[in-house]
């Protein structure tokens, strides 16, 4: 490994108000361990507990997304990793964003389905959630209900944004952000 400027990192993350800030291939025990210092680092800044519990909440629907979407496509350690990273903005809202390699394909639907939610206003997500509960569920699917994104939707105080960015081998790297 290279000679790594960790000064030059940490100025830079001080700089953009980069509070936790994760890399890597991501456990069950590693999302609460991070869900546990969140919790202390919110404490320490005297969050309020409704955007305490808001920002918490995002940051485990993201990560959990991400290692279940890793498990159902059988990734491998390297090709599992997210990168996490909670920070505040110039108004002082805090910022999850969560990013992973996705299929190509994944990453495009997912994109539209940040789009549409992104176009709605609180009272058409709070219908879009409970249309979306009332839907019949496969008692077959791995995954949850669907309700996570637009529960993320929910809880963000801005729309939410989505980037893809394509990869060689039908991969891309999927990321969110979402302002609370």
């Amino acid at each position: 490994m290279n000679n790594i400027d960790l000064y030059s990192l940490r100025t830079h993350f001080n700089r953009e108000r980069i509070l936790l800030c994760f890399n890597g291939p991501i456990s069950r025990s590693l999302i609460e361990e991070i869900g546990t210092a969140l919790k202390n680092y919110l404490q320490a800044e005297q969050a309020t507990p409704s955007e305490a519990m808001d920002v918490f909440g995002v940051y485990i629907e993201m990560s959990q997304n991400i290692r279940h979407y890793a498990q159902s496509r059988g990734y491998a350690e390297v090709e599992s990793a997210a990168t996490v990273v909670i920070g505040r903005d110039d108004d002082g809202h805090y910022v999850v964003s969560a990013g992973n390699l996705v299929e190509r394909a994944d990453g495009a639907i997912l994109l539209q389905q940040v789009a549409s939610l992104a176009s709605l206003d609180k009272a058409a997500l709070k219908a879009r959630y409970k249309e979306q509960l009332r839907q019949p569920r496969d008692a077959d699917a791995t995954t949850g209900a669907g309700l996570g994104l637009i529960d993320i939707a929910r809880k963000a105080s801005a729309p939410l944004a989505a980037s893809l960015t394509e990869l060689e081998d039908g991969k891309a790297f999927f990321s969110l952000r979402a302002v609370i």
